[in-house]
């Protein structure tokens, strides 16, 4: 999502924000916030998934509670880049920098690099799953079967059941990679117990639940992100700080002679853009290789330095802090939408509760644009913080990280435990026991165990009757 003022507007926004966004703090404060988190300098969206709790280490359900449902919301799994449009600019600018012999030695090696990374990501298909992406939502299938036995145990047993009972409903977003992280989800369960294949459904498609970013219902939202002055004005002055210039150059001098990064920045090339728009394409080639590991062996390292990363992956999170995150203070046009699903989420609990619903598990599977909005809803850690628009979003003074708020197969779990007539929710969020939003009381101090009453009263869901 790349926008643009006018240059007048951007010389204004940038002066009025100048006092606020300073680059020096910014030089120290991207790659320490990425490592508290334990990620890497530069991590985004685009980050890999990875569970962050053991199975063995979370806290057992108190005495008498046994599991009876299980719920997730989980983004697609990694993913090959969405379209060419990054690689054929870098390639264009490559050919042009050879005709010019003004590529340096590495620069030689570059188009090559990104020929054999868009050869690789065409091979996949744009925007479909990697083979790394498949295997994590497999492996997280199977983790959630492993933290669920006597729930797991229960559907195969009555699997053939004809009344139906105990079954597994798979829900996506109807975009070909969110219906196969589905499918590679379901064969993740169905290689720890064969005997679960008969108890899966047919999967199904709900754009209005899990593509609502998308929805007419939603044109609010859409407006905002296209036309929003505010919004722009503030993602124009972070962008164009004295900082991203100087970072673009010195990634864009690794692989062009500095006279021809001059005539660049001049808007010599006026099909590249400019500089910056040339070191973010080179950040985004580099960050989606850490997706692709099973199909190429890259090296797109030595094209970007650490702290350039780090600075152009600060750039890629603030965008999606405001188009799709917590936003700005007192607005809530970013996350108000995600309703919709957290209603799903207790919808399909209080049925489990109320004995009118017949699954055991519900499976869904959908993108960033939904998984984002929900976190910032729920205000699960690193969503809580908003930003003013005299004081814009900072690794400085806010937790939110696109690579722990929603990385690649990134996903939230409620399960439901039952002891007679009371019934208790645990949520996992990436699979790390998680409590809900302050205000919601668990079951003791320390507990990640809340009664459900407890969670529709802190929640201001409608009365239900039990």
């Amino acid at each position: 999502m790349r926008r643009t003022l006018s240059r007048a507007a951007a010389l204004a926004a940038t002066a009025l924000l100048s006092t606020v966004i300073a680059a020096p703090a910014q030089a120290h404060s991207g790659p320490s916030a990425g490592a508290a988190f334990g990620t890497p300098a530069g991590a985004t969206t685009k980050a890999p998934y990875r569970p962050l709790q053991s199975v063995r280490s979370l806290q057992q359900a108190p005495a008498g509670y046994t599991a009876v449902f299980t719920e997730n919301v989980s983004r697609h799994g990694a993913r090959a880049l969405s379209d060419s449009e990054d690689g054929d600019l870098l390639l264009k600018l490559w050919q042009q920098a050879a005709d010019e012999h003004a590529l340096t030695r590495l620069g030689r090696g570059f188009g090559p690099d990104v020929q054999e990374l868009l050869d690789a990501n065409a091979k996949v298909g744009y925007g479909a799953l990697t083979g790394q992406g498949r295997q994590a939502l497999q492996d997280t299938a199977e983790r959630m079967e492993q933290r669920l036995p006597g729930l797991f145990h229960r559907i195969s047993a009555g699997a053939a059941d004809p009344a139906g009972r105990d079954r597994i409903d798979v829900v996506s977003s109807g975009q070909p990679r969110a219906v196969d992280s589905g499918t590679e989800f379901t064969k993740g369960l169905v290689e720890g117990d064969p005997a679960l294949a008969a108890a899966v459904d047919p999967a199904r498609t709900d754009t209005a639940l899990l593509y609502f970013h998308k929805s007419a219902a939603n044109k609010d939202y859409t407006d905002y992100v296209k036309k929003d002055p505010a919004l722009a004005a503030t993602l124009t002055a972070i962008r164009d700080q004295p900082r991203s210039h100087q970072e673009a150059r010195r990634v864009l001098e690794r692989i062009f002679t500095g006279p021809f990064v001059d005539r660049l920045a001049a808007g010599g090339y006026p099909f590249a853009g400019t500089e910056v728009d040339v070191a973010q394409a080179v950040f985004n080639l580099y960050s989606v290789t850490a997706d692709l590991t099973e199909e190429g062996d890259w090296h797109f390292g030595r094209y970007i330095g650490s702290d350039q990363a780090a600075w152009f992956g600060y750039l890629d999170n603030a965008e999606e802090f405001y188009a799709k995150g917590p936003g700005f203070a007192g607005r809530d046009i970013t996350y108000r939408m995600a309703g919709v699903l957290l209603d799903d989420l207790f919808r399909k609990v209080e049925e489990k509760r109320a004995g009118t619903g017949t699954l055991a598990a519900e499976l869904r599977f959908t993108h960033a644009e939904e998984i984002i909005p929900l976190a910032a809803l729920m205000q699960l850690p690193g969503s809580t913080a908003q930003a003013t628009e005299a004081a814009p979003y900072t690794y400085a003074d806010n937790a939110w990280r696109g690579a722990t708020v929603a990385p690649m197969g990134a996903n939230i779990q409620w399960d439901l435990y039952r002891k007679g007539n009371k019934y208790l929710v645990r949520m996992l969020y990436n699979e790390k026991q998680t409590a809900f939003k302050p205000g919601c009381e668990p079951v003791s101090k320390g507990s990640y165990f809340y009664e459900l009453d407890e969670l529709e009263r802190c929640f201001g869901r409608p009365a239900q009757a039990h």
